[in-house]
């Protein structure tokens, strides 16, 4: 026995036992010598290399690696299938639906994926890649997801899956990083794309699960779908926002009521921003406070939150004035009395109440609520995926940004022939693409519709001021017009587009059936779509 010791002579006795029938023990064999240089090479790499190898020659009759790598695809595709079921069982009843929609297109993706793979896995077996740069490839892929899409606890668990899949498919995980790169940068550069991609990022966790734990990408999966969804029953988002719109039409009602509510002063000066919120913001905390709410149980909550978004103050302040007054008095002249006038300089107090109202927006109150770090991502995700309920708030047009058709809109020539609207047309484009934002008045806060043309009137250069107005409060510096007298510079009023009384928006009208405003961006549009038509109100021709 002692002459086996040697690594060549003992091989050579195994393979002549293997060679009489004794494959039990040529495997053995086999096994010492491999691990033996594999312990040369690194304990960590033995133990990856042989989980890759054992599962290789479970899945074909002769142990082949390049079969191994093949059949990643149709792997792949069993375990996309598990992941749709598993997604469908597991997440709350009534996020099912929206749950098992994702895991279905998640099966589907990875099928492609799995074709796409053996399909170039051919073409690119005798191509090396390059260790360096592939591994430069997947970190940066691989801190993109997770910054993107699942913040650091998913992220973390992506890496996990993407390590086993370069561990176990070799060329075939360069293929899918290569790809996967390529998304990500673009969706890095277009939001709107990001819940298509969810799925196909999902190709890498689940290539990655066929070759080890399965659970560990289902969790994951599960993780995505919740991460980028509203979790509450849609009855339930939407009655929760309906309540919290009483709470603004209760502060507007205060506002409207404010000459009953202080009578007796000379002057009221108002200075408001316009009420509203973005209603996927107010879904979007909501789901990050309490995931799975119900519209009973955030009541309390969406109180505390208007009383942060929302400052109501009023200021009295008394000034000493001096006025002119005629007085009569009695004189006798020549034995006849008669009056006479005379006038006496008099000094009296002037009460002035001023009216603030502040909107701080949804978004401001979110960032300032307390909320973590991770929150505030998970809150940033739902507001680019519209918490993939994008259709609850559709038709309001704050809620998603909607460029319209008519960015490049030009103004004929002749229409600026009138230099007071040639001004109000060149202050107005400064801001053009702007984004909407709620209580909005300054390039610096950015602008909501009335804070929009309230500054355009007030800094064109015509000399007028108007104040900070709402809607409402423009349209009492404008005498009302019929359509057919408007022209470029008038005012154009709509009322409904959000729940308050009397006119809820306000454009300047440019001439030619169009519009510059403040939508979601700032941009020109037609007022003569279904949309403008249906809220129309009036015309208006500023007084000054």
């Amino acid at each position: 026995m002692r002459n086996l010791r040697t690594e060549t002579t003992r091989a050579e006795a195994m393979r002549a036992k293997f060679r009489h029938g004794r494959a039990d023990i040529a495997e053995t064999a086999e096994e010492i010598a491999k691990k033996e240089k594999l312990h040369k090479q690194g304990r960590k790499k033995a133990l990856i290399e042989e989980a890759v190898k054992a599962k290789a020659r479970k899945g074909t009759a002769s142990g082949d690696d390049e079969k191994s790598t093949g059949s990643a695809g149709e792997d792949a595709l069993n375990a996309g299938a598990v992941v749709a079921e598993d997604i469908s069982k597991n997440v709350r009843p009534h996020v099912r639906e929206t749950a098992a929609s994702i895991g279905k297109q998640t099966a589907e993706n990875v099928e492609k994926a799995g074709n796409y793979i053996k399909k170039l896995h051919d073409r690119k077996k005798d191509k090396d890649i390059s260790p360096d740069k592939s591994n430069v490839q997947k970190m940066s892929m691989r801190k993109r997801i997770r910054e993107r899409f699942t913040g650091e606890r998913s992220g973390e668990t992506a890496i996990e899956g993407t390590e086993r899949l370069r561990e176990a498919a070799g060329k075939a995980i360069d293929l899918v990083s290569t790809i996967l790169k390529n998304i990500v940068e673009k969706v890095a550069s277009n939001p709107v794309v990001m819940t298509a991609v969810i799925p196909i990022v999902a190709v890498v966790l689940v290539i990655g699960g066929t070759f080890s734990s399965c659970s560990l990408v289902f969790g994951s999966m599960n993780h995505v779908a919740i991460t980028t969804s509203f979790t509450a029953d849609d009855d339930d988002i939407l009655g929760a926002n309906d309540d919290y719109t009483e709470l603004e039409k209760a502060i507007q009602r205060k506002v409207n009521n404010i000459e009953s509510t202080y009578p007796g002063m000379d002057e009221y000066r108002y200075e408001l921003d316009q009420v509203g919120h973005n209603p996927f913001e107010l879904a979007a905390l909501l789901t990050v406070l309490y995931e799975d709410y119900t519209r009973a149980e955030v009541q309390e909550k969406l109180q505390l939150i208007s009383d942060l978004q929302y400052t109501l103050e009023t200021r009295e302040t008394v000034e000493r004035r001096t006025r002119t007054e005629t007085r009569y008095h009695w004189v006798e002249h020549d034995g006849y009395e008669s009056y006479e006038s005379y006038t006496v300089e008099v000094e009296y107090d002037y009460h002035i109440l001023t009216v603030t109202l502040k909107n701080n927006s949804m978004d401001s109150v979110a960032r300032s609520i307390g909320l973590s770090e991770d929150q505030i991502k998970r809150y940033e995700i739902l507001l680019e995926t519209y918490g993939n309920k994008k259709y609850l708030f559709e038709d309001d047009v704050y809620a998603a940004p909607n460029p319209g058709e008519y960015q490049d809109y030009d103004v004929p020539a002749e229409l600026l022939t009138d230099v007071e609207f040639a001004n109000m047309l060149h202050e107005a484009e400064k801001y053009l693409d702007m984004p909407y934002k709620w209580g909005g008045s300054s390039p610096t806060t950015g602008f909501d519709c009335s804070g929009f043309v309230s500054y355009v009137i007030n800094h064109c250069g015509n000399g007028w001021n108007v104040g900070r107005q709402t809607a409402n409060g423009l349209l009492k510096n404008c005498t009302p017009i019929s359509e057919s007298v408007a022209r470029p510079g008038d005012l154009i009023f709509f009322k409904g587009t959000y729940a308050t009384q009397g006119a809820s928006h306000v454009g300047i009208y440019v001439g030619n059936g169009m519009m510059i405003h403040c939508g979601n961006p700032i941009q020109y549009a037609s007022v003569n779509t279904n949309y403008w038509r249906r809220h129309f109100y009036t015309y208006g021709h500023l007084r000054h």
